[in-house]
């Protein structure tokens, strides 16, 4: 029995963490958005926001929503951004 609810718990938590890893696709036109949040992260390290749309337009859709998914500081730094 509990060999059963362990594998239970690991496939729970194999499928919790896939889908958690799996950003929604944002596109270029979504940048202000994308910055303004990572700023908000960021706080007082976020670099200028000049250079941050600059970034934004040269990343890729699932970069754009991995920041967006972002809650803490390092996990921005995980995104391709």
């Amino acid at each position: 029995m509990k060999q059963q609810n362990l594998a239970i718990l690991v496939t729970c938590l194999a499928a919790g963490l896939f889908a958690c890893s799996q950003a929604e696709l944002v596109s270029v036109s979504e940048c202000d958005k994308v910055v303004a949040h990572a700023q908000t992260i960021l706080k007082e390290n976020a670099p200028s926001k000049a250079d941050m749309l600059k970034q934004c337009k040269a990343a890729t859709d699932e970069a754009r929503g991995c920041v967006l998914a972002s809650d803490k500081p390092m996990k921005l730094l995980k995104c391709d951004f």
